[in-house]
């Protein structure tokens, strides 16, 4: 009994993976990344003695930007633009010290420091003053709930089709896969973004988030990350047999997005490698976009570059859910149970599934798929 199970844990990789992969996973992620404390705020200092400032400051501050010929608007600018954490302003008696709220963490350790060092500063918090911890998730929770709509849910819907034999009838129609992939998704993208326009306003409501940016700017980027995370939903369903593999696959997606993007845990604290991590995950990107767009009222042109990088991976997650939908389609491909990768070797997790609904352990060996009378002998 002790070695068939041992021989089916091996035969479910997936399972195998998480119980080896988890506990690393968690390991890096609460050893290196798992910190508050932001130890450089990324600091401009501007005015007419910004360079005399700037070499007294303490060396939380990490200046950046010295312009002796700015004033506080550019300081402001820099703020919204997000160039900066802070920005102290020289010439004025006392020197203003502008701290960007949208920040939290940032904000709060150079709030603290600037409290250290008296009446020589005058701090002024922008975009989140009272420093609210709520002001500054909910932007983030809006992604976290259009990532776990795009993975989870649209990897099981796929996944409960090819299990109800809609793929099999899909391979004998004259359809694109690209066609097949936009017509499955389009019901979740429309569910998602009324879930978002929801989110948004009843965290407007609840909550007294501002919105003090532009409408258009901020559905842009939402419309960029759902095809990102919906492209992800395809491609784990065209990698999965069944639900529960789905939702592994997703774990996997999703678990990272939560603890390394950013909306958790500051980047800046992280360990260089960990942090790295975090600029390879879609959530992170929209975060600067939502957090922008809500709290600053950044404009696009500061924050191009995140556009980019989601509509990069957004070609590149298509691309790849494409062609894997495509050697599903094709006759003799995954849809038969047969050409699938990781049918053969991932049946075996749903004859787990079986086994685990009741069937008895001798019953449940000879229904994984794929396994020979030979292989299920004792």
């Amino acid at each position: 009994m002790i070695v068939k199970e041992f021989r089916e844990l091996v035969r479910d990789r997936r399972t195998l993976a998480m119980l080896i992969a988890l506990p690393l996973l968690f390991l890096i992620i609460f050893g290196y990344a798992a910190n508050f404390y932001v130890s450089d705020v990324q600091t401009a200092v501007v005015g007419p003695q910004a360079t005399k400032v700037a070499s007294q400051l303490p060396g939380l501050f990490d200046v950046e930007v010295t312009e002796s010929g700015d004033d506080k608007a550019d300081a402001e600018q820099l703020l919204q633009d997000n160039t900066v954490d802070v920005a102290f302003v020289t010439g004025e008696q006392p020197m203003v010290a502008l701290v960007d709220g949208s920040n939290l963490f940032a904000a709060q350790s150079a709030v603290a420091a600037l409290n250290k060092m008296g009446d020589s500063v005058q701090t002024d918090v922008l975009y989140n003053p009272d420093l609210k911890t709520s002001w500054v998730m909910v932007p983030a929770i809006i992604g976290l709930i259009l990532t776990f709509i795009g993975t989870i849910i649209t990897s099981i819907g796929l996944v409960r089709e090819r299990e109800a034999g809609t793929l099999e009838q899909l391979a004998v129609m004259p359809i694109k896969p690209s066609t097949v992939i936009l017509g499955k998704i389009t019901p979740y993208f429309l569910l998602a973004g009324l879930d978002m326009i929801v989110v948004t306003v009843l965290g407007i409501v609840l909550f007294d988030v501002p919105f003090n940016g532009n409408v258009v700017t901020f559905a842009l980027g939402a419309a960029i990350f759902l095809f990102v995370v919906l492209g992800l939903g395809v491609l784990i369903s065209t990698v999965s047999n069944t639900a529960g593999q789905a939702i592994q696959t997703a774990m996997f997606v999703l678990l990272p997005q939560i603890l390394l993007s950013g909306m958790i845990f500051p980047l800046d604290a992280m360990a260089a490698g960990v942090r790295w991590i975090g600029y390879l995950l879609p959530l992170t990107y929209f975060t600067i976009i939502s957090q922008g767009t809500m709290l600053r009222g950044a404009s696009l042109e500061s924050m191009w570059y995140a556009y980019v990088i989601l509509a990069v991976m957004a070609v590149v997650v298509f691309t790849a859910a494409t062609l894997r939908f495509r050697r599903d389609l094709a006759p003799g491909g995954g849809s038969d149970g047969s050409g699938s990768d990781d049918a053969a070797s991932d049946d075996g997790a749903a004859g787990d599934g079986a086994a685990e609904d009741g069937v008895a352990d001798d019953g449940a060996d000879s229904a994984e798929a794929g396994t020979t009378p030979r292989e299920s002998a004792p």
